[in-house]
């Protein structure tokens, strides 16, 4: 497996600049993402949607003068540049990847991506033609490493087969074990990596949230069917679990959850998202933390929440 993140934990980005309440404190997303590489976070994850274009933006105001030190990985895919302004849908063609990850070079500030991912598999691209122009970016030194996100095993051997895909990005946390059954044994047969996204369960595993009406009815979770009236109650018990094994140890929720991710093997990277720099290095003191087997056999033994992990399961923000 190449390790394309240059940490144990990476940073997701997103919630920095959209989607989630307590977005655009652009100072305070700075100071994090400073504190993330004093802390040994140096993978920064965002995407082209993400404001669209702001987070990108704010991800290379905050690098620049350390660009080196950091490991920056960005998506491309869910925004088509092509037949006028910017418009949000599955665009995955040569002709629009360059556009987009030229956009991406020029708001990062930087000459290369470390890590691009498609965002999303476009049903009209084959997987092949995708891939081979990231190939393509990669042999003229814009794109070191490639990777794709929420993609199905035949895609990602096919992906794999032209040109090496060093990681697969995909939602996994005690809220979210899809990659599990059919996902990971081929991840781990091709040797790719799995970077886990919202290893917190979208911010529900730390036990902040305790009703809907928690949550700004702006905020995107207020659409997400495991946050309706109908099953947060029900879902509750899910951090009641995590709690119970947190007080175990002395440890916050959120860090018994990130600390089930990283149990679950070395090639996998978790990417908790903040906005915060007291939430980042909470997040970040889960690498420290061991549950014991038995801990870890309770936290696996929690059954899946109720109801579908996006409203459509047509996700765009992810």
């Amino acid at each position: 497996m190449i390790n394309t993140t240059g940490s144990r934990t990476g940073l997701g980005c997103m919630g920095m600049s959209a989607f989630y309440e307590g977005h655009g404190d652009d100072p305070e997303s700075i100071r994090t993402i400073h504190r993330a590489l004093e802390l040994g976070v140096t993978m920064l994850d965002t995407a082209e949607i993400y404001g669209p274009f702001s987070n990108e933006d704010l991800v290379g105001r905050a690098v620049a003068g350390n660009r080196d030190a950091y490991v920056i990985a960005t998506k491309f895919g869910q925004l088509s540049h092509l037949d006028g302004p910017p418009a949000r849908k599955f665009d995955s063609s040569p002709a629009n990847i360059r556009i987009a990850v030229e956009g991406s070079l020029r708001r990062l500030r930087t000459d290369r991506i470390d890590l691009l991912y498609q965002h999303r598999v476009d049903p009209t691209v084959p997987i092949e033609e995708t891939v081979g122009e990231m190939a393509h970016l990669v042999a003229e030194g814009k794109v070191l490493h490639i990777g794709l996100s929420e993609a199905a095993p035949d895609t990602i051997r096919r992906a794999h087969a032209t040109h090496p895909i060093a990681v697969l990005q995909s939602e996994y946390s005690l809220w979210t074990r899809d990659p599990e059954a059919e996902v990971l044994p081929v991840l781990r047969e091709l040797g790719i990596g799995l970077v886990a996204y919202s290893p917190l369960g979208r911010g529900f595993l730390t036990g902040r949230y305790t009703r809907p009406d928690d949550l700004p009815s702006d905020d995107y979770r207020a659409s997400i069917p495991r946050f309706s009236a109908d099953n947060f109650a029900p879902n509750l018990r899910i951090v009641e679990e995590v709690r119970a094994v947190a007080d175990e140890v002395g440890a916050s929720p959120a860090q018994v959850a990130i600390a089930w991710v990283l149990a679950q093997g070395p090639d996998i990277t978790p990417i908790p998202g903040t906005t915060k720099v007291s939430r980042l290095e909470e997040n970040v003191a889960a690498e420290t933390l061991t549950l014991t087997p038995a801990q870890l056999d309770r936290l696996s033994a929690i059954q899946p929440p109720v109801g579908d992990r996006y409203a459509d399961m047509t996700p765009i923000g992810r």
